[in-house]
């Protein structure tokens, strides 16, 4: 048998265990102790020199092949002639329109094809005398992007014909 101060002490011991451990932890207590445990438990990079870990350009991981994508095979893709018509009327159209800084967009339904005409600087006159003006046309056919450049005079009629339309350089 005990006596009651050893009983009482015995209590205060036994409470004062009862604060200890994970069981003692409130709510709020409980969710910061498990972000700092997921936080701790996290996954970690190492960087490695030696020669297991070293790749060059050609290799390809996973099941994603190579994003790579020559210039050459980008300038290589040329618009299809029912793609070139739509892009031509809509350069027509924009610039009949006239409009400083405007867009015409442009799609052509039959092979998904689809991009913008977009004038560039101001009218000038042509060998001809005519008033010409130059433009940049964007072509996007799928995952495939590339730019034309063009230029059109007036003809009769106040209407615009494009005299060249070619694949766009940067100079």
């Amino acid at each position: 048998m005990r006596s009651p101060a050893s009983e009482s002490a015995f209590l205060a011991l036994y409470r004062a265990w009862g604060r200890v451990g994970l069981s003692a932890i409130r709510p709020a207590g409980a969710v910061v102790t498990l972000i700092l445990i997921g936080v701790g438990a996290s996954g970690c990079s190492l960087s490695r020199s030696d020669a297991f870990a070293k790749m060059d350009d050609k290799d390809v991981t996973g099941s994603i092949g190579p994003t790579r994508v020559n210039s050459t095979q980008v300038s290589a893709v040329m618009p299809t002639d029912s793609d070139l018509a739509f892009a031509r009327n809509a350069a027509s159209d924009v610039l009949t329109k006239g409009d400083k800084d405007s867009s015409q967009p442009w799609e052509n339904p039959e092979t998904g094809a689809r991009g913008s005409v977009t004038p560039l600087a101001q009218a000038y006159s042509g060998e001809d005398g005519k008033t010409c003006r130059d433009f940049l046309a964007s072509y996007v056919n799928g995952a495939t992007e590339s730019w034309l450049q063009g230029a059109a005079c007036k003809a009769g009629q106040g209407r615009w014909e494009i005299h060249s339309l070619k694949p766009w350089r940067k100079s």
